[in-house]
């Protein structure tokens, strides 16, 4: 199903203010360890004993900072446990990398164990929610692992970084055909037109084989429109509205 969002209104950006402001989070460190490699990750709580939904944040290609954060208790503001791993740091990679390094997708998968030592939070079905080029880790866990129920992807990278150009043009990554769980696309009308190319053709592939797959548009909502430091009005009522279906989608998605 696509859904292009519409009708927007500001008391939806009021209310949402509202419920981030008031939504108690705990936040602690869950560094765990991918051979002798440390990698650095921050669990996040919301309000109540639990156990709580919970969600692996894959950031993008610039990395763990103030902006992925944000992201990150939009998530939280709804209820939802997440656990942030910063994949980029151990390895010294800096912001904004062209290349993929393979060795990355073992240090975030990793994270989906150090959560089954969190008794606050359900660790036997989990949602995995990829940004850019997280949403490439997002389409390898829900390949690989089966504790993956369900995956969100804000502008995600469905094709391998590396792959070269004719993949990266008219193909996306074959994994995406092992896909069995419900996947929701989050994307900008006005993304870059080879990212919105990869989305749709990754879209169609899923909605072939009947896997409950939702792509939502949102108009007017140019590239990363969740953190741009330029936003337009409607891309901050999208921001809003996208972490509230997002998490809608991910609770259903893990009640089943």
């Amino acid at each position: 199903m696509i859904i292009i969002a519409a009708r927007i209104g500001s008391a939806l950006l009021l209310a949402a203010m509202a419920l981030t402001a008031a939504a108690g989070v705990t936040v602690r460190d869950l560094n765990y360890r991918n051979g002798d490699v440390e990698i650095g990750a921050k669990l996040y709580l919301p309000e109540g004993r639990g156990p709580h939904p919970a969600v692996l944040y894959v950031h993008a290609r610039r990395g763990w900072d103030a902006e992925a954060e944000s992201q990150v208790r939009r998530l939280v503001a709804h209820g939802l446990a997440v656990i942030a791993p910063d994949y980029h740091s151990p390895r010294f990679i800096p912001a904004w990398p062209v290349e993929h390094d393979p060795a990355t997708e073992r240090d975030v998968e990793l994270a989906i164990d150090a959560l089954k030592k969190v008794p606050e939070v359900r660790s036997d079905r989990i949602c995995v929610a990829g940004f850019s080029r997280g949403g490439y880790h997002a389409v390898l866990l829900a390949a690989r692992r089966s504790e993956v129920a369900c995956v969100v992807t804000w502008y995600g990278h469905m094709v391998n970084p590396n792959a070269p150009e004719p993949v990266q043009v008219y193909r996306y990554a074959p994994e995406i055909e092992k896909i069995s769980v419900p996947v929701m696309f989050i994307v900008g009308e006005e993304e870059q037109e080879l990212r919105r190319i990869g989305i749709r053709r990754a879209y169609y592939a899923l909605m072939k084989r009947g896997v409950a797959v939702e792509l939502l548009m949102y108009p007017h909502a140019r590239r990363a429109f969740d953190f741009r430091q330029d936003q337009r009005e409607e891309e901050k009522l999208a921001t809003i509205d996208a972490a509230r279906r997002a998490a809608d989608f991910i609770k259903a998605a893990l009640r089943r």
